[in-house]
């Protein structure tokens, strides 16, 4: 019996050593459980270590917050955009309302209102099948 068990544990070592499949149940089952017990994937160092710097670097900025300025957002010309805005009564009994950071010209209002009249024939098509 000892004898058989030392040829199990050796078909077995050789196996897991990239050696040829066992043909035998008992070696095979041995080496599935073996299997089962490796783990599926093993953690990148690199990985790990990039994780903790961002974590750390998060914490930093937690604790240590950046000084706001009292002149902060002045000057960049944000604050100074015009919003362009039309209302355009559809026929009807619609209204469009068009509105962009570019002035709006008389093609840009004829291309929207195609596209509109566009969109709204899909939708009465879309509603009568």
């Amino acid at each position: 019996m000892l004898r058989r068990a030392d040829k199990g544990a050796e078909r077995l070592e050789r196996a897991l050593d990239g050696g040829p499949a066992p043909h035998d149940s008992d070696t095979r089952r041995a080496l599935a459980a073996a299997g089962a017990l490796a783990p599926g994937h093993t953690r990148n160092p690199a990985r790990i270590e990039q994780t903790h710097d961002a974590m750390m670097a998060a914490f930093q900025r937690t604790l240590n917050p950046l000084e706001t300025r009292d002149d902060a957002g002045t000057g960049d010309g944000l604050d100074d955009t015009d919003l362009h805005r039309q209302e355009i009564d559809l026929p009807g009994g619609g209204q469009l309302v068009l509105s962009d950071l570019e002035e709006l010209t008389p093609e840009r209002i004829e291309q929207a209102l195609e596209m509109a009249a566009e969109i709204l024939e899909q939708s009465s098509k879309d509603h009568q099948s």
